[in-house]
C-alpha cells in the first residue's frame, strides 16, 4: 500500500509543460463566443440538421467543429487562422487534378 501512495504523489506533484506553457502564452486560444458557435453546430449535427456547403448532411464531429470555427471567424470572433496546407498535401492535390 505505501508504494502505491508514493506513486500517486509523484504523478500529482509533476507539472505538465503543456499546461504551464499555455498559461504563459497569455490566455485562451479560442474565445468563449467561438466555443458557443462550435457548440451550436455540434447540436445541429446531432439533430441531423447541419448541412455542408453542397447540401449534404454532416456526420463527422470534426467537420461540425470546422464549420463552427469558420462561422465564428466570419462573425469576427477571436479564433486562430485555419492551418495552412503542407507542401505534401499541395502536391497530392495537384496530382489528383491532373
Amino acid at each position: 500500500m505505501p508504494a502505491a501512495k508514493k506513486a500517486a504523489n509523484k504523478s500529482t506533484t509533476k507539472k505538465s509543460p503543456a499546461k504551464s506553457a499555455s498559461r504563459k502564452s497569455g490566455g485562451r486560444k479560442y474565445s468563449p463566443k467561438a466555443s458557443e458557435s462550435v457548440e451550436t453546430e455540434m447540436h445541429e449535427m446531432k439533430r441531423g440538421k447541419l448541412k455542408t456547403g453542397t447540401g449534404k448532411k454532416v456526420t463527422n464531429p470534426k467537420q461540425a467543429i470546422a464549420i463552427g470555427l469558420s462561422e465564428a471567424r466570419k462573425s469576427g470572433v477571436k479564433v486562430p487562422p485555419p492551418p495552412k496546407k503542407s507542401a505534401l498535401a499541395k502536391k497530392t492535390s495537384t496530382r489528383k487534378s491532373n
